[in-house]
């Protein structure tokens, strides 16, 4: 049912609540899962155009990924990892699409009106803008 299932991790605690999830449908469907994380900061968003060198952030980034995927490795899943650089809606939808994905799995922040509008809500985005499924799982509020 799930061949491959990207994870959009945004390498924060909301991203425990949804590793589980994950785990559990992988471990059934017996998927391969994609771990993503879009570095949206200055040097990422302008990386190529001004051929910048990897910032600290990403190299963290990077490592955070391999950190989980060797977590989930030693739980016998078979899993990649991504490190995208630039808008995450953009990034999360590109690859899903380009890595052929049969599920997106995401943690929601839980943020209402002003919250979206100041921080901008990456699920909307990503909902209305692909025919994948969306797997959404509610962080615990901080």
């Amino acid at each position: 049912m799930y061949r491959k299932i990207l994870i959009a991790l945004d390498n924060s605690p909301a991203d425990e609540s949804i590793l589980p999830q994950v785990e559990e449908l992988a471990q059934r469907f017996s998927s391969e899962i994609l771990l993503l994380h879009v570095a949206d900061g200055f040097a990422a968003r302008c990386f190529d155009q001004l051929k910048l060198a990897e910032s600290e952030e990403m190299k963290d980034d990077r490592d955070y990924l391999e950190k989980i995927a060797v977590r989930l490795r030693g739980k016998k899943l078979s899993v990649e990892t991504k490190l995208a650089l630039g808008n995450p809606p953009t990034e999360i939808l590109k690859t899903a699409e380009g890595e052929r994905c049969d599920l997106i799995a995401m943690a929601g922040h839980g943020h209402r009106l002003f919250g979206d509008i100041f921080h901008g809500s990456t699920i909307t985005q990503v909902r209305h803008k692909t025919s994948i499924p969306i797997l959404v799982v509610r962080a615990p509020k901080k």
